[in-house]
């Protein structure tokens, strides 16, 4: 595109920007602390960055304004905002990034399942603990063996770059031991970071990089994954596109975490799942009942409960594939083996949580907990009350609240008025949008039965690996959840009157909104840190 059709699209689409604009400084000022003001170069500095970038991705999708090349529009919002993010949020401050940092690390040096040396010590555990009084004893010698420059970043946890020598100093590869490597996550979710952690060590660059990098590259599969949802899905894509720039969404894509991949695959998973219902009769065969079968068997590695995804087979209408009903023993076969080797992997990871910090904690005893259970009846009842009230609240809350590793209380963002917009916002584009896409009732339950399974599971997953003993205290985060959100569009909407006038407009008054809230999170950032 020439420079005069630039400034022809720039012009066109200005009043969309202006309102972006708007937007930014609104509520990018209800961030704003005492502090800020007094000291306000740096904050001054990231909307000035904000805003242009904004602009630029408000005239891309403009020059790219179809179902057909969304996808690329994705691709590069998300890369724009989430970039900055992965320079801008503090070292390891997202939730457990010092033991991915760790994991990362290992599978960069091609160890596909971390070593535990407790076990060469004759211990199971990394932490002994007792009923009593006593102090918690470090099991001397246990760990996962890796590098010194691990220890440098995680003691310069919470810090930006500002304020630690770590940018300036080389990578240190004496070898260190270090307690937790998440050794009960698969391999594959780790990839992305080892090879830019591999990239900072091949280029011989200063430790920092080892952290941004891995950062980076997280974020391109994710970027990579989402835009392959958006371009594979036929209908729901601006919804998809929405849930997947969730400014937690994005803040857990620019770092090293492997709720990048779960977030990413999942979303992608919901896209292959609406593309073979939307697909036309007789197209489909086996090959599509394994490739989503083998897509939710890699999400649930990473995170149980979504091998719940596999049931959205028996939701496709059977007379989308070419063997009719024919097709059921083969959906059926596929959903038992999933079904098989997530138990299988479940009996594996469980007793690895005990090789990590975790073991340090008295009230961690799923045994315990399960036989409370058992004997207190009642019991259930408060967990299914607390769970579908407090912490749903909870849940969408955090849609706008970070981390914060050096806080004494992690989740501590009070976003008030981002938090209401954001709310209202997604309220709007997943049970209301206007290019509505229909659903018969029976997707629409049995839609609504797998998010129920995923998010009871995942709660009664957390009463068992992390609640003490006849407590509710679940640990439950959003991000644990943000995949869920893409289904609701399934389960149902509702029609609202004086939105249908903006029907043919409403996509790209959407994208101003989302890339609002990115740059919105990008500023909170720079008030909360900087």
């Amino acid at each position: 595109m020439s420079l005069s059709e630039f400034k022809d699209v720039l012009i066109s689409s200005k009043k969309y920007w202006l309102i972006y604009l708007v937007l930014i400084i609104v509520l990018g000022l209800s961030t704003v602390t005492y502090k800020n003001v007094l000291h306000p170069g740096f904050e001054i500095g990231a909307l000035l960055i904000v805003a242009f970038l904004g602009i630029l991705c408000i005239v891309y999708y403009f020059m790219h304004d179809s179902d057909r090349e969304l996808y690329k529009v994705a691709f590069v919002i998300i890369l724009c905002f989430g970039i900055i993010t992965s320079f801008i949020v503090p070292i390891c401050d997202v939730s457990d990034e010092t033991e991915h940092l760790a994991r990362v690390e290992l599978t960069s040096r091609g160890i596909i399942i971390p070593h535990w040396t407790g076990e060469d010590l004759g211990v199971n555990r990394s932490y002994n603990v007792s009923t009593s009084h006593k102090s918690v004893v470090y099991n001397r010698g246990t760990g996962f063996e890796s590098i010194e420059a691990l220890n440098d970043l995680t003691d310069s946890l919470g810090k930006t770059v500002f304020n630690t020598p770590y940018d300036t100093q080389k990578i240190d590869y004496t070898p260190a031991l270090i307690v937790s490597a998440f050794e009960q996550n698969p391999f594959y979710g780790y990839l992305p970071q080892a090879i830019g952690m591999d990239i900072a060590k091949l280029l011989d660059l200063n430790v920092i990089w080892m952290l941004w990098l891995g950062r980076i590259f997280n974020l391109l599969l994710y970027a990579g994954l989402i835009s392959l949802a958006v371009k594979k899905t036929p209908v729901l894509k601006m919804p998809l596109l929405a849930v997947s720039c969730i400014p937690i969404s994005i803040y857990q894509a620019a770092s090293l975490s492997i709720d990048s991949m779960i977030i990413g695959l999942a979303i992608l998973a919901v896209a292959y799942f609406l593309y073979l219902y939307k697909a036309e009769e007789n197209s489909l065969g086996v090959k599509e009942v394994v490739m989503f079968s083998a897509l939710c068997l890699v999400l649930g590695l990473c995170k149980l409960p979504y091998l719940a995804l596999i049931f959205l087979l028996l939701l496709i209408p059977f007379d989308n594939f070419e063997k009719g009903k024919k097709i059921i023993p083969y959906m059926i076969l596929c959903i038992a083996v999933v079904g098989i080797i997530g138990i299988m992997w479940s009996r594996y990871s469980q007793p690895a949580l005990m090789h990590s910090w975790r073991a340090r904690l008295k009230y961690l005893d799923p045994t315990g907990q399960m036989n409370y259970v058992l004997s207190h009846p009642m019991f259930m009842v408060d967990f299914f009350s607390q769970i579908f009230t407090y912490n749903i609240a909870k849940i969408f809350y955090g849609t706008f609240n970070f981390f914060g590793a050096a806080q004494k209380t992690h989740y501590s963002d009070s976003y008030h008025l981002i938090v209401a917009t954001l709310l209202l916002f997604l309220a709007v584009m997943l049970l209301a949008y206007p290019k509505r896409v229909k659903f018969n009732t029976k997707t629409r339950i049995g839609t609504l039965f797998v998010v129920l399974i995923i998010y009871v599971g995942t709660c009664f997953i957390q009463l068992l690996t992390w609640a003490s003993v006849g407590k509710l205290n679940l640990g439950l985060s959003t991000r644990y959840f943000i995949p869920l959100f893409a289904l609701f569009p399934v389960i149902g909407t509702f029609r609202i009157g004086w939105l249908e006038r903006f029907k043919d407009d409403f996509d790209k008054y959407a994208m101003v909104f989302i890339i609002a809230f990115m740059a919105v999170m990008v500023l909170s950032f720079a008030t909360k840190y900087y």
